[in-house]
């Protein structure tokens, strides 16, 4: 095959062009507006973390016991347990959706995914109580689940269920534009070579999408993360059963600013890590795709 029409020699001649084309600087009154403005945004994203880390490290007066004897770590455990249940679902339950309303015609299709991404415009205290219209005890499917003997407010399966709830759009949405953006040349040819709509998913559709779903995934599972009002209101703040980390700050401002602080310090720490990792991870997606030579990168 002619190196210029395979994907190897378009991605190098993408980049042989990239270098051959000057970099424009811009200069003047547009550099001095967008810096200024840009300097700006930073300051407003950067300074409340900043001041929230250097008040709770200089002015407090050191990690509470009444914090760090039970209450920190189970809200931290019980927020690792469910923003990873909760991930897992949303990978399997989201992709086939996103493929659906990428691939798909049905009627009512923009009517459907609109409402699918309504949780992430929606107030999440009016999320929390939509939850419980459909799921409480008084809940239009609450009938039906304490039929079976299953309750769902109030419980650890709650708090799941809330940040699925909330979370999941972010990782259908990105995950959905990936999969429209694919072209369907490859699909085709793999199709003539005898390959099953099953194996084109696995070894084709999915490995190309990667990059687009690990970055939707990051979105979903920080939004879980940080989950609160529906988690209160459907969910509640149960230490041990349903006190995620956000309601543990919260809970913890009600009586003690020093132990708000050095909780929501740890929720820091703990969304900083996981992004660093998932960046990292994202990163080394990027660069096995590159070195496959997608031309879709």
């Amino acid at each position: 095959m002619d190196k210029s029409f395979s994907p190897n020699g378009d991605s190098a001649l993408r980049r042989q062009s990239n270098r051959s084309i000057p970099t424009r600087r811009e200069s003047g009154p547009l550099r001095w507006v967008m810096g200024v403005l840009a300097a700006l945004m930073v300051f407003l994203l950067i300074a409340p973390l900043a001041a929230l880390i250097i008040h709770t490290i200089t002015s407090s007066v050191g990690v509470p016991a009444t914090l760090i004897e039970r209450p920190l770590f189970q809200a931290a455990f019980l927020s690792l347990t469910t923003t990873s249940i909760s991930t897992l679902l949303v990978i399997a339950l989201g992709t086939p959706l996103a493929y659906v309303f990428a691939r798909y015609r049905f009627p009512f299709k923009s009517v459907l995914s609109t409402l699918v991404e309504l949780p992430i415009v929606m107030p999440p205290v009016v999320a929390g109580l939509a939850l419980l219209m459909a799921f409480g005890r008084r809940g239009i499917f609450g009938g039906l689940l304490e039929q079976i003997g299953v309750t769902l407010p109030f419980t650890t399966a709650a708090v799941i269920l809330a940040q699925i709830f909330v979370a999941s759009p972010f990782y259908i949405r990105a995950a959905q534009t990936r999969f429209a953006a694919l072209p369907r040349e490859l699909e085709q040819a793999a199709s003539i070579d005898g390959a099953s709509d099953w194996q084109i998913f696995r070894n084709i559709i999915l490995p190309l999408s990667w990059q687009a779903l690990t970055v939707g995934l990051i979105l979903a599972w920080a939004r879980a993360l940080g989950e609160f009002g529906a988690t209160i209101l459907f969910a509640g703040s149960l230490p041990g059963r349903t006190q995620t980390m956000p309601l543990l700050v919260y809970g913890a401002l009600e009586r003690d600013i020093n132990a708000a602080l050095w909780a929501g310090l740890v929720l820091i720490v703990l969304a900083i890590i996981a992004l660093a990792a998932a960046r990292w991870l994202a990163k080394r997606i990027g660069e096995g795709d590159e070195d496959e030579a997608d031309p879709l990168s």
